[in-house]
């Protein structure tokens, strides 16, 4: 599985679907840390993927309200 690609992040142009993406996004984070927490099986390539996918929605973010600006 390869890293999330910012080309993928382009195709969302509302606030809304990008708020939306970064808590479901935050949510799988906490959940893959709770079951780090508690001895399950995790895969570590998840959590850098997860965090590469946030950053790059929210720079999507902040450069939509800057153009709204």
């Amino acid at each position: 599985m390869s890293l999330p690609k910012y080309k993928d992040v382009i195709s969302l142009t509302s606030l809304v679907e990008i708020e939306k993406e970064i808590f479901m996004l935050q949510k799988s984070l906490f959940d893959l840390r709770i079951r780090k927490s508690t001895s399950q099986t995790v895969k570590p390539h998840l959590f850098i993927h997860a965090k590469r996918r946030i950053a790059q929605l929210k720079f999507k973010k902040s450069s939509l309200l800057k153009l709204k600006n």
